[in-house]
């Protein structure tokens, strides 16, 4: 994708024309000439790609611990040397850094895309890129090229235009539709202090890449101070998405342009005090980034054959563990499917709601004509709980600890519409969400029995991995389903060498109850004899 940027200032003068002016309606105001003060202000002309350096953070969106009780994102380790590349006529954009190995992801940058059960970050230099519609990462910079699923490619894309420059160039482009009103705005306690006066802003929205609604706050010196706009989430839906600039961080560097060096994203709602979110996760992105290059290019980026031939299709593999009981894999989730007398019973609901369809379509298969009578939910991080609205729709009931009903009820399982990705709850939505009584909150014990199959459902705790974790355990068949409290190692990786807070967690539990287990079954990884497991454990002791 080739993106040209011409004709500024007659692109500008056209859509300020008094003529347009007189047809607003009330509360409106014409964009051209505030968009044209903030392009002079900030020399958007001059400038034709940056890159930008110096140390950032790097938020796990998704990877609360405790929701209700905390107000921002977890952080992950620090971004050092971080440079930043845009290139906004090529629609490139380059991120490195050095991150510590061994904690991460190496699929995930920063903020949203947390997956885990994915491969480890092995290496310190991390590289992620995004050319068009294209995006890849490299864990290592000799390492190959990795493709990003399209659903990331397209949020890193979308990144290169949430800053004051990236959104003035996109507000020429065809199809960005500018508009504009104005507010009275006393200001961000957090982010301006205490302040007392308020302030007149103006407020524009634009179009970018023909679906996102971006706007953009500009105060009275012409300074771009927020950048806002909405991406899709398949747990939160259409979610809050954010840049934040304050003027004291814009400095001159030649020609007549100025470039901020401070930057601090939100991902969900500033929400110190869960008036509109119990979740109240927010800073996902943020540093200063005082090294500013201007005109300093990406020069030609290729995509690589592999990523342009990269497939992203939904495969479920099946295997019998018992009889009547289906691990469902082919991805870096699991669920298992476990049958009843007269209903089946489905143990995690992971990433997201077209892999929660594969994974349904193929349990009436293998149980046709007996409903999915109940979802168990392990717990709340965002990669395991993705499909959750998915089993709503086909009517199960979803049994989750306590500490999850609120975040669940009140940010993921709702009737707010879903604009940028519906699902089927938003598509056709059922009446059983308004009525509220398709859950089972579970605090220490629950069990399913139908007088010849029993599943017991256990809180693990105390605290290690994250609150509000639940485990299933099948007595007869001695199995126990567990998430994140072990995975075992992907094919041709050697095993664990010492056990985490994590594995002591799942082993004490196993032990306080005094279950019998012969297999251990992960919802990342495949299953192991439970006896192997106990040796990882006793050997650290």
């Amino acid at each position: 994708m080739s993106i040209r940027l011409s004709g500024l200032v007659v692109v500008l003068t056209l859509m300020g024309r008094p003529g347009a002016a007189q047809q607003l309606p009330p509360g409106y105001l014409d964009p051209g000439p505030i968009l044209q003060a903030a392009s002079e202000a900030i020399g958007v002309s001059n400038l034709r790609c940056v890159s930008v350096s110096g140390s950032a953070y790097a938020a796990m969106v998704g990877q609360q611990r405790l929701n209700g009780y905390e107000v921002d994102w977890p952080r992950g380790e620090q971004l050092r040397n971080y440079t930043r590349t845009m290139d906004w006529d090529a629609g490139i954009m380059i991120e490195e850094f050095d991150r510590e190995p061994g904690h991460n992801p190496a699929s995930w940058k920063h903020g949203l895309g947390w997956v885990g059960g994915t491969p480890i970050q092995q290496n310190s230099r991390q590289r992620f890129v995004v050319s068009g519609d294209y995006g890849w990462h490299f864990d290592g910079l000799d390492s190959d090229p990795v493709p990003a699923v399209p659903q990331e490619a397209a949020r890193w894309q979308l990144d290169m235009w949430l800053n004051p420059h990236g959104f003035l160039k996109a507000a020429m482009l065809p199809g960005a539709n500018p508009r504009a009103t104005w507010r009275w705005e006393l200001g961000e306690m957090g982010r301006d202090g205490a302040t007392t006066v308020p302030e007149r802003v103006t407020i524009v929205s634009i179009t970018v890449l023909g679906r996102y609604r971006v706007d953009a706050t500009i105060n009275s010196e012409n300074m771009l101070q927020r950048i806002h706009t909405w991406v899709p989430d398949p747990v939160l839906g259409d979610m809050n998405y954010e840049h934040e600039f304050t003027n004291a961080s814009y400095i001159d560097i030649g020609n007549g342009i100025r470039f901020p060096t401070g930057w601090h994203q939100h991902e969900g709602w500033d929400d110190n005090y869960q008036a509109q979110s119990v979740n109240a996760g927010h800073n996902a992105f943020g540093g200063t980034l005082a090294d500013i290059r201007a005109n300093d290019c990406a020069g030609d980026i290729t995509v690589p054959a592999s990523v342009r031939r990269a497939s992203f299709e939904v495969e479920v593999t099946t295997r019998e563990l018992s009889d009547g009981v289906w691990l469902l894999g082919g991805s870096s989730h699991n669920s298992v499917a476990v049958e009843f007398d007269n209903y089946v019973a489905v143990v995690e609901a992971p990433l997201n709601e077209r892999r929660n369809l594969a994974v349904i379509d193929e349990v009436a298969r293998l149980a046709p004509n007996k409903p999915i009578r109940f979802l168990v939910n392990t717990h709340q991080h965002h990669d395991h709980i993705g499909g959750l609205r998915t089993y709503m729709h086909i009517g199960a009931t979803i049994i989750t600890h306590w500490k999850n009903y609120d975040f669940y009820t009140k940010d993921v399982l709702n009737y707010a519409p879903r604009t940028l990705d519906p699902d089927m709850v938003a598509l056709w939505p059922p009446t059983e969400l308004a009525e509220g009584y398709q859950y089972e909150t579970v605090r220490e014990n629950y069990w399913l029995n139908d007088g010849e199959r029993a599943m017991h459902i256990s809180y693990v705790h105390p605290l290690t991995h994250v609150e509000g974790m639940l485990v299933a355990y099948l007595p007869a068949e001695g199995i126990l389903i567990e998430a994140d409290l072990f995975d075992s190692p992907a094919p041709g990786d050697p095993p664990a060498s010492r056990a985490t807070a994590a594995n002591r967690s799942l082993f004490n539990h196993v032990e306080r109850l005094g279950l019998e287990i012969e297999t251990l079954v992960p919802i990342h990884g495949s299953p192991v004899g439970w006896s192997e497991f106990a040796r990882l454990v006793r050997a650290g002791r």
